[in-house]
């Protein structure tokens, strides 16, 4: 795991010193460079796999091609048995030098042979060509930005803005922001920096750019038609597999056990491949948050497979956390989740290098309510158009709950979208804009700036194009391909980052994840279960209380504590003074959000969240002052 950065078409030694320092917290162990004319390398390293030997840049044979790399090859010794076959000679045994002898043979498509992820920068000397890469699924970052013939890339924002790449605002950015609580891919919040999409490669070269998509998710055939128990067992084989490739590792390793279904697969998986130590790390919150905890789950699976288990109840000052969350991603960025997930990788780091977490098992085998949703709404179209109009307004009084599973709030906004087709329903569950003010919560001048594109596009278009008509299974392929890699694997990334914590997705290994989109909606919720067939192929493995208890999810109490422990933060940074400053949304909206969340009517924490972050984001990220 490391941090990378460089910038082609000029040299200045002085800006790629400020990029590399500005990444020591991705690689505390050491840090490499090579420069020359037309290009410029470097990295900071956290020593992970051939420790000792493992250093960066790596050359080829004849110091022709080199590389930098962020991330993990999981198939690293059959490729480099294979490329020994072939005549290459290797100096160590990283996995990172067999990316120079891969793209020897095969050019930028080196990247199709390679399981794992991954954000990598080839530099080929003698062609004068630079390429990017990023993972199939987008589980390593990977940002850039062209101006004026030259080029810059890095692993975060922080690094290209070190390197004296302008950073203004982008005000479509900051709409789809608060619409979907993070910036999606290939946008950021600057205009002019972006992300290089996942299955992409960039190849610079001559001062132009070209980006070229090497991968698409796609269902697995296979899947589709195995039957029964031939399917749970291929599914079982694939876990294993994946779990078995994310072990491979020179240094500790442990796993984030929450207790529920994908933490505690990961979990039963490594037991099954492996007899050695597992070390499992879990965090709670006390008495007055219990709808939020889940110790007692986690501490029985890790009684069951025998783990070293290290639980710690978080009393969070969320006053000092919030900033540093804040500053970790360098742009707005409003899942609540990222609390917890940054003080367990401060509870992890402390006894591993390196951590399992069970990031896309809900994305893949079905695991939010919101799919069931779509599956019962294509039954709901069938009622009169009238009378799901008139649903939709009596949900408008619905109450909702500060708990963690919120039933009454989603019974409101199944209603309240009633009325809408299929792909529009879906959207407006996943969005969060309130349908009382829709647009007209942003001042008019923002919407000027921000331009008449819809943020939702590419979703829409995203639903459509899935080879399914299915509505839960197009619904869950729009999240792989947008929140899965967009806020998830964001998230997971900077949190254990912050923390020189390398974290691994096995339910994010490419074949895996084909394999389960190629399961129908009817497998992946049979009796109408979430993760049904996940469930059932895990029966022998963990017991069924387990396995059948409500969905939980890793939050935190953020709706109590807007109204307890935070609310003098609230106040301060959303004040009519402070949302007049910014422009972007009118204080009536903000007004109108505090006062309904405050009474108890509707639960607006994530809303609340989102401008509280843009308000941190602003003073510390782009003013420079202290909250």
């Amino acid at each position: 795991m490391c941090g990378i950065c460089g910038f082609a078409g000029f040299r200045d030694d002085e800006r790629l010193s400020r990029m590399v320092g500005s990444l020591v917290h991705r690689g505390p162990d050491d840090e490499g460079r090579h420069v020359e004319e037309a290009v410029s390398l470097g990295m900071r390293r956290l020593s992970v796999i051939d420790v000792s030997g493992g250093r960066q840049p790596i050359w080829n044979e004849t110091r022709t091609v080199c590389v930098v790399m962020n991330g993990e090859i999981y198939n690293f010794q059959d490729l480099r048995a294979r490329l020994i076959a072939q005549g290459h000679r290797f100096e160590t045994k990283s996995d990172t030098e067999v990316l120079v002898h891969l793209y020897e043979e095969y050019g930028d498509a080196c990247v199709e042979h390679l399981r794992g992820m991954f954000a990598f920068a080839i530099w080929d000397r003698e062609k004068q060509v630079l390429l990017l890469a990023r993972d199939r699924l987008g589980i390593k970052p990977l940002f850039y930005a062209v101006r004026d013939g030259r080029l810059w890339f890095a692993s975060e924002i922080k690094a290209l803005l070190a390197g004296g790449v302008q950073g203004t605002l982008d005000a479509q950015a900051l709409k789809q922001f608060l619409t979907f609580l993070y910036v999606p891919s290939p946008r950021t919040i600057y205009d002019g920096i972006r992300q290089l999409p996942p299955g992409h490669t960039l190849t610079f070269a001559g001062g132009r750019m070209n980006l070229r998509r090497y991968w698409t998710l796609k269902p697995d055939p296979e899947a589709a038609v195995l039957r029964g128990e031939e399917a749970e067992e291929r599914l079982l084989a694939h876990l294993r597999e994946a779990v078995r490739l994310h072990l491979i590792s020179d240094v500790p390793l442990g796993v984030f056990l929450s207790g529920g279904i994908d933490s505690s697969t990961v979990v039963a998986m490594m037991r099954a491949v492996s007899g050695g130590p597992i070390r499992t790390f879990t965090i709670g919150y006390g008495p007055e948050d219990e709808s939020y905890n889940e110790l007692a789950f986690a501490r029985e699976v890790a009684n069951r497979f025998g783990t070293d288990h290290y639980e710690q109840i978080v009393k969070p000052d969320a006053v000092d956390l919030l900033p540093r969350i804040v500053q970790s991603f360098d742009e707005p960025f409003a899942d609540s989740s990222a609390i917890p997930n940054y003080l367990i990788s401060q509870v992890a780091r402390r006894s591993v290098t390196v951590a399992l977490a069970g990031h896309g098992g809900d994305e893949l085998f079905g695991g939010y309510p919101r799919y069931l949703g779509q599956q019962f709404g294509a039954s709901y179209d069938r009622l009169p158009v009238g009378l799901r109009l008139g649903l939709a307004a009596a949900g408008r009084w619905i109450p909702e709950s500060t708990h963690s599973d919120n039933w009454p709030g989603r019974v409101r906004r199944f209603l309240q979208a009633g009325g809408c087709a299929q792909d529009a329903r879906y959207l407006r569950w996943i969005t969060f804009l309130p349908p009382e003010w829709g647009e007209n919560l942003f001042t008019p001048e923002f919407r000027t700036l921000a331009g008449t594109e819809k943020p939702e596009a590419a979703y829409y278009r995203l639903y459509r194009e899935w080879p399914s008509s299915d509505p839960a299974e197009r619904a869950m392929a729009v999240d792989i391909q947008t929140y899965l890699p967009d806020d998830l694997l964001a998230m997971g990334d900077r949190m254990s980052m912050a923390h020189s914590l390398e974290v691994r997705v096995p339910f994010c290994d490419h074949v895996l994840a084909q394999f389960a989109m190629g399961l129908s909606a009817r497998a992946r919720f049979r009796h109408w279960r979430l993760k049904s067939f996940l469930k059932r192929t895990l029966r022998t493995s963990l017991p069924d209380h387990l396995l059948h208890r409500p969905k939980q999810g890793f939050m935190v109490p953020l709706a109590r504590w807007f109204n307890h422990d935070l609310k003098p933060m609230v106040r301060e940074l959303l004040s009519e003074e402070a949302v007049g400053r910014r422009g972007y949304v009118r204080y009536a909206y903000v007004r109108w959000l505090l006062e309904e969340h405050a009474s108890g009517r509707r639960n607006f924490q994530d809303q609340i969240y989102a401008l509280l972050v843009l308000e941190i984001w602003q003073r510390m990220c782009v003013e420079g002052r202290p909250v």
